[in-house]
């Protein structure tokens, strides 16, 4: 009965980039699943950060806590300087409150959980991707919350403290639940059990998307060319965002600057959306929703570029040290 359980898992966590994309298209094609769906967001957002946190090794990450002016300074471009620019650039660039917003939140919010993993099957710094992860999420809800309702003046129905508070509270608790969760299973039967966690997480990543666009497909039926329009602003987002990322940081070695650059284009919305609830403007709520089929679709259309640019550093690397 278990094994019955378990194979299943392990295939989703083996093409989990394919169940994703389609994740948008269910989304978007069956209403009445994301209207189902909707309501537990909260825990299918939760459930795949604590899977990563349960699986990082925390001694492991020493070295980079010695590094501690980069990751401050990481952290810093991706949670106060990527959305302020953001903010600047977009601002009287005609899109709707709800969009702009959906924009600086996004910029604004830590990277997703998957990115390390990501990094890893491009041969980026895996490394570098965890901690800096790990240092946003924890720096996220006493910087995003009064930027974007002080500094930015977001269109945003939520009080500084509750928005802080929310945030704050599901950031605790999903590290809270992997620490405990780690000691209780022990490393060793973590490691055995990687491909079924892999499996779990696509398949809270996948609710989740689905979840996402309740309520979406109506208004892309009411107004396609907005929706449509807001997509394509989505995916040009995605990328500009991971070419300023790449390129500030590019003194750094081509490894290190192309993982800056998918961590700053491939934030955790969904973190931003559970905490915001039903207080967000519904283009807010929208350009979340819209905003997942670059992050799921993009890390696979660009991998030859990435590989590339990496093999490149390699060859040129190997050429200095001869």
């Amino acid at each position: 009965m278990i094994a019955a359980l378990l194979s299943p898992l392990a295939f989703l966590g083996r093409h989990a980039t394919r169940f994703l994309a389609f994740a948008v298209v269910l989304g978007f094609a069956i209403p009445p699943l994301s209207s189902l769906v909707r309501p537990y967001l909260a825990a299918f957002i939760v459930l795949p950060l604590v899977i990563a946190l349960m699986r990082i090794d925390w001694a492991d990450l020493g070295a980079y806590a010695r590094r501690w002016k980069l990751m401050a300074l990481l952290c810093l471009w991706m949670i106060v300087v990527s959305p302020v620019l953001t903010w600047l650039i977009l601002k009287d660039a005609g899109l709707t409150e709800g969009v702009l917003a959906g924009m600086v939140l996004m910029a604004a919010a830590p990277p997703i959980v998957s990115a390390a993993a990501i990094a890893i099957f491009l041969g980026l710094d895996g490394a570098v991707v965890i901690v800096t992860t790990v240092a946003a999420m924890w720096l996220t809800p006493f910087i995003l919350p009064p930027m974007a309702l002080n500094l930015l003046d977001l269109a945003l129905e939520i009080s500084l403290t509750t928005f802080m508070f929310r945030l704050a509270a599901l950031v605790t608790v999903a590290f809270g639940l992997a620490w405990i969760l780690r000691r209780l299973i022990g490393p060793v039967s973590l490691v055995a059990m990687r491909p079924h966690l892999d499996g779990a997480a696509v398949l809270a990543m996948t609710c989740f998307v689905v979840g996402v666009f309740d309520g979406v497909t109506e208004m892309a039926l009411d107004m396609p060319v907005h929706v449509l329009t807001t997509t394509l602003h989505a995916f040009a987002f995605n990328i500009a965002l991971q070419i300023a990322g790449a390129a500030l940081f590019w003194h750094l070695g081509p490894r290190i600057a192309l993982s800056v650059g998918l961590m700053s284009g491939n934030c955790n919305m969904g973190l931003v959306l559970v905490t915001l609830a039903d207080k967000a403007d519904p283009d807010t709520i929208m350009y979340f929703a819209v905003g997942q089929a670059p992050m799921y679709t993009l890390p696979v259309l660009l991998t030859p570029v990435y590989r590339r640019l990496v093999a490149r550093a390699d060859r040129r690397n190997k050429g200095n040290v001869t």
